[in-house]
C-alpha cells in the first residue's frame, strides 16, 4: 500500500505499521450461508487472475479493523456484532465497510461513515438525527481494534471517542436472511451501560480473549467530550426508519 492509505493517523507511523501488520481476524464466522452453486474452477481462475493483475486502491486503503455492536434504530433489543474495515478519507472523515464476521465467508452487511466532532457540528439539524456518538462505545470497552498492541489501540480510541457515525445495514444476516432481502435499515450505537445484551458482549470477549471491563479501565484517561444533543436521536424522539415503498414490512423482528 502506498502512503495515501496511511494519511490521517496522527499517532505516528508506528501506529500505522501495527495496524497494517495486525492479526485479529478469522475467529467469527458469518451468520448465514448464502444459497447458490459452489465456485467453479473457472470462477476461481478468474478470481486468481483478477487478484494478480488488478490494482485495488480503495480496498488496499482499508487499513483498520474495528469490532463493535449495532442495533436497529427504533428496535434497541435487536442487536448484532459488527466488523468494520475502515479507511481514512482525510484526517476528519473515515469510511468503513461492515461485515457480519471477520473470516473469508463474511457477508457485507452495510457501511458506516465517521466524522470528527468539528465536521459533525457543520451538519444541518435534521441530518444530525441520523448519526450516533461513539463516547460510550469507546469508554465502555465495547469498541475494539483487535490484534494490535494496547498502546496503538489506546491512541486510536482516543481519536475515535469524539467522533460520530452514520450507519446503514443492507443485508440483515442477524435475522438469518440468506440473501440480501428487504430495505436498508438505519443503525445506532449504544450510549449507556445495560443496553447491550450481556451475553453478546461476553461471547465476543470470550472469543477474543479480552475483558471489556479491563479495557474500560485502561481507557479511563481518555477524555469523554460533550456529546452534541442532536445526535443519538433515538433516545428522545420517535426513531426514524425507512419504510418499504411497496408497503412491505421491515425485516421481521
Amino acid at each position: 500500500m502506498d502512503g495515501k492509505g496511511c494519511r490521517g493517523w496522527r499517532g505516528g507511523w508506528w501506529i500505522v505499521a501495527t495496524l497494517l501488520g495486525a492479526c485479529g481476524g478469522d475467529d467469527r464466522a458469518s451468520n448465514v450461508a448464502a444459497p447458490g452453486q459452489a465456485e467453479s474452477l473457472k470462477t476461481r481462475m478468474l478470481e486468481s487472475g483478477a487478484a494478480l493483475l488488478q490494482d485495488k486502491p480503495p480496498i488496499e486503503a482499508l487499513n483498520a479493523y474495528l469490532d463493535g455492536f449495532h442495533f436497529y434504530n427504533g428496535r434497541a433489543d435487536q442487536q448484532m456484532e459488527a466488523h468494520h474495515y475502515c479507511s481514512q478519507v482525510n484526517d476528519e472523515v473515515r469510511q468503513c465497510v461492515i461485515f457480519d464476521g471477520n473470516g473469508g465467508d463474511a457477508k457485507l452487511m452495510g457501511v458506516e461513515y465517521i466524522l470528527s466532532a468539528r465536521l459533525f457540528q457543520s451538519l444541518p439539524a435534521e441530518e444530525k438525527t441520523f448519526w450516533h456518538s461513539h463516547v460510550h462505545e469507546v469508554k465502555s470497552g465495547q469498541l475494539l481494534a483487535p490484534g494490535i498492541p494496547a498502546v496503538a489501540e489506546h491512541a486510536l480510541m482516543a481519536q475515535l471517542v469524539g467522533t460520530y457515525g452514520k450507519t446503514w445495514h443492507t443485508w440483515h444476516t442477524d435475522q438469518q436472511l440468506a440473501l440480501p432481502q428487504g430495505i436498508p435499515q438505519l443503525m445506532m450505537g449504544f450510549t449507556a451501560d445495560g443496553q447491550l445484551h450481556p451475553r453478546m458482549l461476553a461471547g465476543r470477549d470470550r472469543r477474543l480473549g479480552i475483558d471489556s471491563r479491563e479495557k474500560a479501565g485502561q481507557r479511563a484517561d481518555i477524555v469523554a467530550p460533550a456529546i452534541d444533543p442532536q445526535a443519538d436521536a433515538w433516545q428522545r424522539e420517535s426513531a426514524l426508519q425507512l419504510q418499504d415503498p411497496r408497503g412491505a414490512e421491515a425485516p421481521a423482528h
